[in-house]
């Protein structure tokens, strides 16, 4: 990644198209190094936020849950409009004991053990998809390849019959991130809200269905217990919406920003195909990709962090995007190196709220490198890569390549 665009000094950072470019990676290099912790003052009726840039710090807010709290929301725009309706519901935004036992809940469906025969079906998928696209010669590798992959095996999981996926692709795509600036607010909030209406429904039938009918995530959230009792069905959706949406988008964006990279470094790609550990390429990609770029926090009492205090109730943003290129955790963080090692990015976050998928989405990005590795014997672009707009999520929308 070449690092070129000056700074802007006023740079909003949670303006989508600000992402889009290389300017927000510039913006983040230069907090890094001469304003780690920075306030980005309220604006047009927007609240102001805590921007937190370097390594240890961003890992410092992940890992001190019951300081940088996520009851009131996790990304910025749902803490820009005041906080999470699915607060101490959803995962993703529970703090505590509540949040331990809903992890442990689901991670009973999410261990290596009961991700086994998934695993399977990835890889097999994943090496039929790369095929037929060498076989055709070409591909667009973010429609034809890319979101095949962890849709199919989210969707596995869950349950949900094939007739539904085209539409549970087309409005996660949609709702967090969009093809073009143009992309308005209630068109967002429609794909958000489609997805729960799905869920409600899809919830209230799998309810009706006996346990051996069902798929074990499905089982697990409808007969699953916390402390005695089931989850309501309002959490039970909740919980749906949050995985569907970060077992299918993440994983996805990343691969495209992977491959697309191999294509442009060729000595990447070939020290790819000469055999060096799919472990350490898996991580290189999660690392350079990190295709969600920030996670959010409130600040639960005054603390003072990176030397700057933050009062109760404050908003802070951890980049991850910034974490992953911090010169003072990564050597060279600016190169895309398939052997780095170590590799201690935070992609998948860090701490309590570590990525409860990360193990499939390992999976995924690893089956699909080795069998590119395999079947793929050189490929190049067909045409632009077309980069996604987002203040949360990163990575492109489409990538034409050919390939043989």
């Amino acid at each position: 990644m070449t690092f070129t665009t000056p700074v802007e000094p006023a740079a909003d950072l949670a303006d989508p198209g600000f992402h889009a470019g290389t300017a927000a990676h510039d913006h983040l290099r230069q907090l890094r190094r001469h304003d780690p912790v920075a306030w980005q003052p309220a604006r047009d009726g927007v609240p102001g936020f805590w921007n937190v840039t370097r390594y240890a710090d961003v890992v410092q807010v992940c890992r001190s849950a019951d300081v940088f709290t996520s009851g009131r929301g996790n990304v910025l725009n749902t803490l820009l409009a005041g906080g999470d309706t699915a607060a101490q519901q959803m995962l993703a935004v529970s703090d505590g004991p509540r949040h331990a036992a809903i992890r442990k809940l689901l991670w009973r469906a999410l261990t290596p053990e009961a991700l086994s025969q998934t695993a399977d079906r990835v890889r097999a998928n994943t090496r039929d998809l790369i095929r037929r696209a060498v076989a055709d010669g070409s591909c667009e590798f973010a429609h034809d390849v890319a979101a095949h992959i962890p849709l199919m095996a989210i969707c596995d999981l869950f349950g949900i019959p094939a007739s539904d996926r085209a539409f549970i692709l087309r409005h996660a795509s949609s709702a967090l991130s969009s093809d073009t600036e143009e992309h308005t607010a209630e068109e967002t909030m429609r794909s958000k809200s489609e997805i729960l209406l799905y869920f409600t429904r899809f919830v209230a039938d799998c309810s009706r269905q006996p346990s051996s009918s069902r798929s074990p995530l499905m089982d697990v959230l409808i007969d699953g217990t916390i402390d005695g009792q089931n989850l309501r069905p309002e959490e039970i959706i909740y919980n749906c919406y949050s995985l569907i949406l970060g077992g299918d988008e993440t994983t996805r964006l990343a691969m495209i920003s992977g491959v697309l990279e191999l294509v442009r470094r060729p000595d990447q790609w070939t020290l790819l195909k000469s055999g060096t550990p799919i472990d350490a390429a898996v991580n290189e990609v999660l690392r350079w990709s990190t295709p969600v770029m920030h996670v959010g926090r409130t600040a639960g009492a005054s603390v003072t962090l990176g030397g700057r205090e933050m009062a109760e109730g404050d908003l802070i943003i951890a980049w991850l995007s910034s974490a992953n290129f911090d010169e003072a955790e990564f050597s060279d963080p600016a190169n895309f190196d398939v052997t780095r090692a170590p590799n201690r990015h935070v992609t998948l976050s860090h701490g309590p709220h570590f990525c409860i998928g990360a193990y499939l989405a390992k999976i995924e990005v690893a089956a699909l490198l080795r069998t590119m590795r395999e079947e793929v014997r050189e490929m190049e672009l067909a045409g632009e890569p077309l980069p996604i707009y987002s203040n949360l999520l990163s990575g492109y929308s489409k990538l034409p390549l050919r390939m043989q």
